[in-house]
């Protein structure tokens, strides 16, 4: 648990990391070439790169944490950072550059409490806190 938690908190890290880059780059890109201000391929596909790998760490966690509430919200969190993505690249609602952090801040937060907090010491209590 401890090293899916981590990748989780890293991916959702980076993932900000990106988002809050992105700006930047292009800003200083569209100034220094003003013909071409769009964002590499490679770029562009990181999101799915991040999507794909917290969505590992978030099935996982879900798996063996002790905490109902904890898979829950971490679905709930990964559901909305994937539906910000997807609206982002589909362009299909207006939304605020800055929405894609709330998500992202939550896997965060929650992966770090999980870490925390939620230690199973035996398979039975994962067992166990899975079916109640």
């Amino acid at each position: 648990m401890l090293k899916v938690d981590g990748i989780g908190m890293t991916a959702s890290l980076l993932c900000m990391a990106h988002c809050i880059a992105t700006p930047f780059l292009f800003i200083a890109k569209s100034c220094s070439v003003s013909c071409c201000d769009a964002s590499p391929t490679w770029w562009s596909w990181l999101d799915y790169l991040f999507l794909v790998v917290s969505f590992f760490a978030v099935w996982q966690t879900s798996k063996t944490t002790s905490k109902r509430w904890i898979r829950y919200a971490l679905w709930v969190s990964w559901l909305l950072l994937f539906a910000i993505i997807v609206n982002e690249k589909l362009q299909l609602l207006p939304l605020p550059e800055t929405t894609i952090y709330f998500p992202a801040v939550a896997l965060v937060g929650l992966h770090f409490y999980n870490l925390k907090y939620c230690h199973c010491t035996t398979n039975e209590c994962c067992a166990k806190s899975i079916k109640s």
